[in-house]
């Protein structure tokens, strides 16, 4: 399986396989016709807490991976659910940030990439 990440305001395109919202909030003004995802798993992404202290400050990036990766082993049930799609399949994490390098996103992408290849 393919993981890769896009701006929700950026457009659906055919090679995105199957798009997943990977934030807690709905992105302003993009409908969900725009957005064309299959799956907006909320619980996914970042709290409100983490999200809010991290404030996309790039001096806290690790630290915020490192929070993040605690908060996703509540949610195992769901990022486990990411990782069944078949190996042929590409899903990309919809994010709406404007920062595009340090973002929940990417941080998940990572995460799931680990799983792959521990074999999780």
């Amino acid at each position: 399986m393919e993981i890769k990440t896009k701006r929700a305001y950026d457009n659906p395109e055919p090679n995105d396989g199957i798009r997943i919202l990977v934030d807690r909030l709905w992105p302003r003004g993009i409908s969900k016709e725009d957005l064309a995802i299959e799956d907006w798993p909320k619980e996914i992404a970042p709290s409100n807490a983490l999200r809010k202290w991290y404030s996309h400050d790039p001096e806290k990036w690790e630290e915020f991976k490192t929070r993040y990766y605690d908060e996703l082993q509540d949610h195992e049930d769901i990022w486990r659910k990411l990782l069944e799609y078949p190996d042929d399949e590409t899903v990309t994490l919809i994010y709406s940030s404007k920062e595009e390098k340090l973002n929940n996103a990417v941080a998940l992408k990572e995460f799931l990439e680990a799983r792959m290849e521990q074999g999780d």
